[in-house]
This record gives C-alpha cells, sequence and structure tokens, in this order.
C-alpha cells in the first residue's frame, strides 16, 4: 500500500509578495504555448523555453538535448506537457539534478521549476521527500504534473514559467527559479570528483618552500619567537 501524501500548510514569506499576475507591467513573464498554430520559428522558441524552464541555462547542453521529443512536439504528435515530462524523465535531467542532491534540495528544484513558485515550508519539503523515497522518482515527477496546481495554471499546452515573485534580500535581488546555479550538498562532492580535504592540525602559516617571506611578513616574526622560545610558538 502507498504512502498518501502528507498534509503541509500553504503558508511562505512570499505570501505578502504579490504575484506577477497581479501587477501588470513590462515585469510580467512571456508565456509560450501551443493554444495557436505557431509557426516554425515560434515552436523553436517554445522549445527553448521549455528546457531553459526545466534545465537552467547552465545545463542546457548538447547531450541533454531530446531530439526525438522536439520532432513529436513539432508535429503534434504530443503535448507541451508530455513534452515536459520527457524531459524531466530523461537520463541527462536525472543524472545533473536527481542523482547528485538529496531529496530535499530535489523536491525543492522540482516544485520551483515545475510549478513555478517557491516550495512553501520544509514540511512540503518533507512531503513530497516521502513520495520519492516511497514511491520513486518517476511518480513524483507524474504527481505534479497531474496536481490541480499544474493543470489549472499551465495545462496540457503551456510551458511553466515563475508565477510568483519573491522576496529581495537586503544585499542583492532574487534571481529567476530557472537561472540559479545548481547546488550540490557537500555529501555529493565525492560524486562530483570533488577533492575533499580535512585538515586537524595545528594552524600555520602556509609558504611553498621556494618562496621566501619578505619584510614585514607574519612568517619572519614567528620564525624569531621560535628561536627564542619554542614554546611560545
Amino acid at each position: 500500500m502507498s504512502i498518501p501524501l502528507l498534509s503541509y500548510s500553504l503558508s511562505t514569506q512570499n505570501q505578502r509578495v504579490d504575484g506577477f499576475e497581479a501587477l501588470p507591467g513590462d515585469e510580467q513573464p512571456i508565456i509560450y504555448n501551443t493554444d495557436s498554430l505557431p509557426t516554425p520559428f515560434e515552436m523553436d522558441q517554445i522549445i527553448w523555453a521549455a528546457y531553459r524552464q526545466i534545465y537552467s541555462e547552465h545545463q542546457i547542453l548538447k547531450s541533454s538535448t531530446q531530439p526525438f521529443l522536439e520532432s513529436q512536439l513539432r508535429f503534434n504528435q504530443i503535448s507541451v506537457k508530455e513534452f515536459i515530462a520527457g524531459l524531466l524523465l530523461s537520463e541527462p535531467f536525472q543524472k545533473l539534478n536527481y542523482d547528485v542532491n538529496n531529496n530535499y534540495r530535489f523536491v525543492e528544484m522540482c516544485v520551483q521549476r515545475v510549478l513555478g513558485r517557491d516550495v512553501y515550508n520544509e514540511r512540503e519539503k518533507q512531503a513530497w521527500s516521502v513520495v520519492i523515497a516511497s514511491q520513486g522518482f518517476e511518480v513524483f515527477v507524474n504527481m505534479l504534473l497531474d496536481s490541480d496546481e499544474y493543470n489549472i495554471n499551465f495545462g496540457d499546452s503551456t510551458v511553466p514559467y515563475q508565477r510568483r515573485r519573491v522576496v529581495a534580500q537586503r544585499s542583492k535581488g532574487q534571481v529567476p527559479f530557472n537561472l540559479k546555479t545548481p547546488r550540490y550538498g557537500k555529501d555529493f562532492h565525492s560524486k562530483l570528483g570533488m577533492p575533499q580535504y580535512t585538515w586537524q592540525g595545528p594552524v600555520h602559516y602556509f609558504r611553498p618552500q621556494e618562496q621566501k617571506p619578505k619584510a614585514g611578513d607574519p612568517a619572519l616574526f614567528l620564525g624569531m619567537l621560535q628561536d627564542l622560545n619554542p614554546a611560545l610558538v
């Protein structure tokens, strides 16, 4: 028996910020859809918008493209929603996002990119993480795409986009969800081939052997102290 989705409150700090749909103006997001018969150029834009939303610009690589899905979309054999599902379930997306993040981080990324908003709270992360752990990655993706929230806002023909504004930080403004650099937890650095350093000894001034200290360098002062009284250093 599958575990039901945990309940969570629909609350977030961003509830104080108006959505894009509330204030018309130049900052309105561009909506890409196939409601009207798109030209070949417009279809190129729709496909690019889908890649940009799901992969983010940092992950749009030649190896990430799905030519077969693109061909099906161009010839109206699949809907935009099915194209989005294909990108999410593709091997490159799984390799670049799912395999190198824990479930909490992966849930946050998918909610932002698929539903166009930030996660409400930690409770929502936990609820969706239980779905991934108990029913798998594919079920989680299908539940997002089949949710009322997705169908009401995007339906079958619209590429997802960022629907909600975010609270700006004091020092710098927030960037769109699909432009955020993917972050990897420390527990996954080894999978990415990143070197791991652990230093447990005393703190010393490190200096390459071939580089001699110059006048005023703290290393000269420490050396003098060590010569006079090694116990001081």
